[in-house]
């Protein structure tokens, strides 16, 4: 076993910031990468955005670029670095002068990844956008949300993390494994408009299959029939049933006492009567009340939880999904977990949040600086 993760051994400077990059280079901290976090101060100091629990397990520099004296900080660490991971927008790692091309003539082994909303190639490239321009612009948020209502933003950030982070840290660990066959590095271009594209199997499948495009709020996987939606508890709280498969439909008619319902789960003639029978069945009992009395049964159906029960869940205390870690301050902090369980190199989390620059000092002086030099570093504004 190899006690700090399947990643020991190789180290990541990130230049990215906010969530996308740092999501990824999180994910290859967990699994036991150095992960050396450079942002420029002053760009923090301008807008305050920082998220500090997406930098658990790494190291955090303030580093201006922009500077002579920063720049040759920044290229002796890529002597030592593996992979580079920026999120600017496509040009600007060029006029910084640490692009791929440049890179590379120090170190042309590097794994280089950048992660933008568009691409580093197309018409859209120079284009500003959020998660929910890509997800506009990818199809995705055309479906989510009532039938009769607009387009409803979802609460987390699919675009950022599914199709920015996680794609990211999928094309750098492609890229690792490519390069222990090969010794060459190599640039991973990831889009987070691709990444939301590429969610698209089902709905492209659904449009093959009945002719039609998938409708927002009225689709197989979204409410259109009872035996895939939600429903209002007598407490106000939700139950969610997703029994796709025939045989969970039925048990779940014959558990709610709507057996005569069996055997029309896509009868679209029905449907509407269905789900209207449905609402008024969970509207009897509370979310707790249902929980307790579908608990024992092989069904598809679940209580909607809030963010603040589900670090109280047992489940997720039981799979370590929420644990406990030491904070920048010493002090425990309750975290999410590692979701990638490998069971003989598994990912950690050994430190929760960190501070904006916390590690600049410690960094430098591994790289050779004295105590005057950084000082000097720090008042001409460089770190």
């Amino acid at each position: 076993m190899i006690p700090k993760g399947a990643l020991s051994g190789v180290t990541v400077l990130d230049l990215s910031r906010l969530l996308p990059g740092p999501f990824c280079s999180m994910i290859l901290a967990d699994h036991g990468a150095r992960v050396i976090a450079i942002e420029d101060r002053k760009q923090y100091q301008a807008d305050g955005l920082f998220l500090p629990n997406v930098c658990r397990n790494k190291q955090h520099m303030a580093l201006d670029l922009k500077s002579a004296s920063g720049k040759a900080i920044f290229f002796k660490l890529v002597e030592q670095a593996d992979v580079i991971l920026e999120g600017f927008r496509p040009g600007v790692v060029q006029r910084l002068g640490v692009d791929y091309e440049t890179v590379c003539r120090v170190k042309p082994e590097i794994i280089y990844c950048s992660v933008t909303g568009y691409g580093q190639t197309g018409e859209f490239r120079d284009r500003v956008g959020h998660d929910a321009n890509y997800l506009g612009y990818a199809g995705v948020l055309n479906m989510i949300g009532a039938t009769d209502q607009p387009p409803s933003i979802p609460g987390v950030q699919v675009a950022d993390m599914a199709g920015g982070g996680m794609n990211a840290a999928i094309g750098i660990l492609l890229a690792l494994f490519a390069r222990e066959k090969t010794g060459a590095g190599q640039h991973v271009d990831i889009s987070m408009t691709d990444g939301m594209v590429g969610l698209l199997p089902v709905a492209m499948y659904w449009k093959t299959l009945t002719g039609e495009t998938p409708r927002r709020g009225d689709n197989m996987l979204s409410h259109r029939y009872a035996c895939y939606n939600t429903y209002e508890t007598a407490d106000g709280r939700h139950m969610v049933v997703g029994a796709v498969e025939g045989k969970f439909w039925r048990a779940i008619c014959e558990r709610l006492g709507l057996s005569e319902f069996a055997g029309h789960q896509y009868d679209d003639d029905r449907r509407e009567e269905i789900i209207a029978v449905f609402r008024d069945t969970f509207r009897t009992k509370t979310m707790a009340q249902w929980e307790k009395a579908l608990a024992d049964l092989d069904l598809c159906v679940s209580g909607v939880r809030t963010a603040d029960e589900v670090l109280d869940f047992s489940l997720f205390r039981e799979r370590e999904m929420v644990v406990e870690a030491p904070g920048a301050d010493g002090q425990p902090e309750t975290t999410i977990g590692v979701p990638v369980k490998l069971s003989r190199t598994p990912g950690s989390v050994r430190s929760a949040s960190v501070h904006f620059g916390q590690d600049t000092e410690k960094i430098l002086m591994e790289l050779g600086y004295s105590p005057e030099q950084i000082a000097d570093l720090a008042s001409d504004g460089t770190i």
